[in-house]
């Protein structure tokens, strides 16, 4: 099982504010390349997000599935990359003085990453899962936008066009 730790300068509510807006992951996990769709009732349990990973062309369409959502604890997930198989990733967050540790864990449970011995899989998933949670830390640590709260504004005139997340 791969670990890794990072000390954050936020609290342990701001990285959750990160992983429960569904349409940021691919901003900060290593390898999701695009969002497809966000479940209505992400991030509860048994929710998924439909998102890509790889670069284009060669783009092979995932989703990852919510398994346990204990705000501002810990979250696990599933992701599912077939042809690559499926993997378990928890996140631990606890509060460190003022900030936050974040401690990520991943493991294959299905498919051909299981076959692969862990020291290998370990390092090629170590150096992945550590830019994860940089990533992951710039956007807790300096304030990643927050959805919009109620419902959506309605379009000024002569702006008929639909308005979206990216």
């Amino acid at each position: 099982m791969s670990t890794v730790v990072r000390r954050l300068h936020c609290p342990p509510e701001a990285v959750f504010r990160v992983i429960a807006d569904g349409w940021l992951f691919p901003s900060w996990i290593v390898g999701a390349s695009r969002m497809r769709e966000v479940g209505d009732d992400w991030p509860a349990v048994g929710s998924r997000l439909h998102h890509s990973f790889g670069v284009w062309p060669l783009v092979i369409d995932d989703q990852t599935t919510v398994l346990e959502w204990d705000p501002p604890h810990r979250v696990v997930f599933q992701p599912q990359g077939w042809p690559l198989g499926e993997a378990r990733v928890v996140v631990d967050v606890k509060p460190s003085g003022d900030g936050c540790l974040v401690r990520m864990r991943e493991h294959a449970v299905r498919g051909p990453g299981t076959l692969i011995p862990k020291p290998l899989l370990d390092l090629g998933l170590a150096p992945r899962n550590r830019e994860t949670l940089h990533r992951l830390a710039y956007l807790a640590e300096h304030g990643a936008p927050q959805p919009e709260a109620g419902p959506q504004a309605e379009p000024a005139e002569g702006d008929d066009a639909p308005k979206h997340r990216a």
